[in-house]
């Protein structure tokens, strides 16, 4: 029997590059295998930090909720500067750690209190028939840039007032429906109490140059339309705020808050008793505005776990029966 040598040494070729191939592909497939079990086990563990981080947040919160509970039940009622609610909370732990700190939402105007308020007539032209509280938001924008026009002022208080209230009857420089659906996208007014500070970015007549300097100054309370401002929590930051709603220059609201017990005034009264405010003779309804309790409190959380870090803004308020309750979350919030 004879054997062809040329094709035996063929066949053997073939068979050697068929067996390289084989061997490169499963080359291929267990290097791929090994990249996407290393993906997969990164990703749980990736998954597993964020949720750690995630359940310390919700921890931090659970801790103030308890903590303003129990600062209301033995302040008798006054809430101050002075007090360690307002120290930063910083709390290592292992692998990571929990930084929170509150603040009063009863320390800054609130957006949402535009659309209360008993209408008033000022004998002036251009604020007849315009609320306390709207004169109050204008001196607060007067104050915090004083290179903002009055066309702007008017034109941006107005159309906040129509923003807020339930009907769409257009104030003398507002905006309703009509006005924003002549946008290039156009949309509608809420005609209904804001969710975040953030909205005043979509009201007819703002303006990017200053906005940022009135989001300092101001908040929105979730479902409040109330104005009350703790006059033992407002800070010399806050000036323009206690002017604004005062009728005080600057310079003397930062007297009144520089001048003010470390304990705060025991009552609203203690406050319009200052030579300075009472020589305002504000009207009742101006004065109502002040108080030295809170009912609303701001969390700021940061926490961290390994590679991985969580941030969550929770509001809360409390009820005539001092139950401290939720009333809005913000996640990845700094």
């Amino acid at each position: 029997m004879r054997f062809n040598v040329a094709a035996i040494k063929h066949q053997k070729g073939v068979a050697l590059i068929i067996v390289l191939l084989i061997v490169a592909l499963v080359s291929v497939l267990a290097t791929q295998m090994g990249s996407r079990l290393q993906l997969q086990v990164k990703r749980a563990s990736n998954i597993k930090d964020n949720n750690q981080a995630y359940w310390y947040a919700m921890g931090a919160e659970q801790y103030a909720q308890k903590s303003i509970k129990f600062l209301l039940e033995n302040s008798d009622g006054v809430i101050h500067l002075d007090q360690q609610w307002s120290e930063p909370f910083v709390y290592p732990l292992e692998g990571g750690g929990i930084q929170a700190q509150l603040f009063d939402m009863q320390s800054c105007f609130n957006i949402n209190s535009l659309r209360a308020g008993a209408q008033n007539s000022t004998g002036s032209d251009s604020n007849s028939g315009v609320s306390e509280r709207q004169l109050a938001f204008k001196r607060l924008m007067t104050n915090i840039n004083g290179d903002i026009s009055t066309y702007d002022i008017d034109t941006f208080s107005d159309s906040l007032v129509d923003w807020l209230d339930v009907d769409s009857e257009m104030s003398p420089q507002g905006a309703e429906d009509s006005e924003y659906e002549s946008r290039q996208f156009p949309y509608l007014a809420a005609n209904s109490l804001m969710a975040h500070k953030s909205e005043l970015r979509l009201v007819n007549g703002v303006n990017t140059e200053w906005l940022d300097d009135i989001l300092e100054q101001v908040c929105v309370i979730p479902g409040d339309d109330q104005l009350k401002i703790n006059v033992n929590t407002i800070n010399e930051d806050s000036a323009t705020v206690l002017a604004a709603l005062t009728g005080l220059d600057e310079s003397g609201a930062q007297d009144v808050i520089s001048n003010r017990p470390d304990d705060g005034y025991k009552t609203k009264d203690d406050f319009l008793a200052v030579n300075t405010v009472s020589a305002l003779n504000m009207p009742a309804e101006r004065e109502d505005w002040f108080d030295v309790t809170t009912q609303h409190f701001l969390l700021k959380v940061k926490t961290t776990y390994n590679n991985a870090t969580f941030s969550m803004v929770t509001v809360f308020t409390v009820d005539d029966s001092q139950n401290v309750s939720i009333l809005r979350r913000e996640f990845g919030i700094q």
